[in-house]
Formats: structure tokens, sequence, C-alpha cells
């Protein structure tokens, strides 16, 4: 199953945001099989201040326990989460 997993940053959280970056990176390489997509939202000033992630898992529960899993969300940067099962409906990857 594919799921859309979205986050907003708390506010001010981007110091914690950079400073979390790198472990959060490392976290996606060692689940890149469960990532179809991913990146931030950007604020009108071109700062990140939440996440986006598409991700296929065999179950929701497998999903949510990724998202929690996600540094980011360990270090409390999120104020809220959401995940929602989702498709491809227009020009899905490639294989």
């Amino acid at each position: 199953m594919q799921f859309v997993i979205l986050c907003q940053d708390k506010p001010d959280g981007l110091g914690l945001r950079m400073a979390t970056r790198p472990a959060h990176m490392d976290y996606l390489k060692l689940h890149d099989a469960h990532i179809l997509g991913a990146g931030p939202f950007l604020d009108a000033a071109d700062r990140m201040c939440g996440s986006m992630l598409m991700v296929e898992f065999e179950t929701q529960a497998q999903a949510e326990a990724f998202a929690a899993g996600d540094p980011y969300a360990q270090a409390g940067l999120f104020a809220s989460t959401e995940i929602r099962r989702w498709r491809w409906g227009i020009k899905p990857p490639k294989a």
C-alpha cells in the first residue's frame, strides 16, 4: 500500500530541523526501499518548514511506525503529522 506522510514543523523549528537533518537523511537512506519520493515544504522565504514523504508499506501500522521512528519526529520537530493512504494516479514512476 502507498501512503503520504504530511508533517508540519512547529513554529521556529528550523534550528531543530537543521540540527537533526543528518540523522533524518541517514534514516531515509536506511529505509530507501520503502520511499517513493520525499522532500521538504518551504515557507515564503524558502526555509524548510515541513515534510512530505510518499512511502510504500504493507500496512498502515508499518507506515505509522516508520513516521514515528524518523529522527525529526523523535526530536519533537513536528506540530502535526498526518498519514493518508494514497495511490499513483498520474505519472507513476517508471519501474
